[in-house]
C-alpha cells in the first residue's frame, strides 16, 4: 500500500487558498502592488538603492524625505496636468497657467 504524504501545514495553507479569492483580498493586494511601484520608483529613480545615513533613525529620515520628495513631485505632477487642461482649451491664445501647490 503506498502513502502520501501530508504537511503539516498544509490546512493552514487550505485556508489561506480560500482567502485569496476573497475581494478583501483583492484590494490588499492593488494597496500593496502600488506601495511596491512607489519603493521601485524610490530605488530606480530617486536613486535609493543604499541608505546613506547611519543608524535606525538616519534611515528613517531618509526614507521620509524621499517619500516628501516623491509626494511634491506627484503633486506638481498632477497640477501640470490640469494646466495644460486647461491650455488645451483655449486655443490660438496665449494664456499663462499659473500652478499652485496648495
Amino acid at each position: 500500500m503506498r502513502k502520501i504524504t501530508r504537511d503539516l501545514n498544509e490546512d493552514v495553507r487550505d485556508r489561506v487558498r480560500a482567502l485569496a479569492n476573497t475581494e478583501a483580498f483583492q484590494q490588499s493586494r492593488r494597496e500593496r502592488k502600488k506601495i511596491e511601484m512607489r519603493f521601485a520608483h524610490m530605488k530606480r529613480i530617486l536613486r535609493l538603492d543604499r541608505l546613506r545615513l547611519r543608524s535606525l533613525g538616519g534611515a528613517r529620515d531618509e526614507v521620509l524625505l524621499t517619500a516628501t520628495a516623491q509626494n511634491g513631485r506627484s503633486e506638481y505632477v498632477s497640477s501640470w496636468g490640469d494646466c495644460v487642461a486647461k491650455l488645451g482649451t483655449v486655443s490660438g491664445s496665449a494664456t499663462i497657467c499659473h500652478l499652485s501647490l496648495s
